[in-house]
């Protein structure tokens, strides 16, 4: 674990594996931090330097308290490339991650070569549903700290596809594709969690997010990688962020929800290694 001054903050990162190909950088999404990738960097990192994050507000990277905004995410990505010394990398985004991802192609596109989206969008239709995503949040903090194990599954009843959920809850021990247990997930939730004014700053940047009308501009080899049953980025918005990204590719992953980065970790994972070696 490592700390890399950027744009006046730290920002907490970690690195696997080898120079041996373009790197990649792995973005978290909106109520998460680097470890939800831990799924991937196993994989990944086999064929890549890999490079995990936590974006500024979670984790143990630095919460100024201020409204953030994609942009801010943008170049703290920006800021990390050149502490590193990376003129370009893969981009690999998820939910939030996703959105991050969209503006940082459209902002330094020579610094990207191959980007994938995973079960993101290109806006919320309105700011009231920004307000509902942040309220949701705080509520659910709120319950962190009371029963972190009644929080996760009724998170869960939301991020997972019911009958993988069956599964999870049948073995709350069971390590799932030799990498997590439900055991892990709940462990993970109450280390560095934020806090209802660090929802509020990224929930800022959210309700601000509508590249709709830009995506043609993204003219980097693109995968987009949506979830069947996804109850909070429906596929819908990844069908039409298609129609409108020239060179992209669509995979509809079947029985899957929001979390399929973890429920479907060895599947996802050779889509990606696929398509990053083509």
């Amino acid at each position: 674990m490592s700390f890399a001054d950027i744009n006046g903050i730290k920002l907490c990162y970690e690195i696997y594996g080898s120079d041996n190909n373009i790197p990649i950088i792995l973005i978290h999404g909106f109520g998460a931090k680097k470890e939800i990738w831990n799924s991937q960097v196993g994989a990944l990192s086999k064929k890549f330097k890999v490079v995990t994050f936590d974006i500024r507000g979670s984790g143990k990277s630095d919460r100024p308290n201020k409204p953030y905004t994609m942009e801010m995410f943008a170049d703290d990505i920006k800021g990390l490339m050149d502490y590193l010394h990376l003129k370009k990398v893969h981009l690999i985004g998820r939910s939030l991650g996703g959105m991050i991802a969209q503006h940082f192609t459209l902002n330094y596109p020579e610094c990207v070569d191959k980007l994938v989206l995973i079960t993101t969008n290109p806006g919320i239709p309105d700011e009231q549903g920004a307000e509902m995503v942040k309220e949701s949040y705080i509520e659910g903090l709120k319950r962190l700290k009371e029963d972190p194990v009644k929080e996760f599954w009724q998170k869960a009843r939301v991020l997972y596809y019911k009958e993988f959920r069956k599964q999870m809850e049948a073995n709350p021990k069971k390590k799932f594709h030799g990498i997590w247990s439900v055991e892990d997930l709940i462990r993970e939730s109450t280390i560095d969690p934020p806090t209802p004014q660090d929802i509020e700053n990224r929930a800022h940047a959210i309700a601000k997010h509508n590249t709709l009308e830009r995506l043609s501009e993204i003219k980097n080899k693109t995968l987009l990688l949506a979830a069947s049953h996804d109850r909070l980025t429906p596929r819908s918005s990844m069908v039409e962020m298609h129609k409108r990204i020239p060179n992209s590719t669509l995979k509809i992953i079947e029985k899957a929800g929001h979390f399929m980065t973890l429920s479907r970790a060895p599947e996802i994972n050779k889509i990606i290694i696929d398509f990053l070696e083509d």
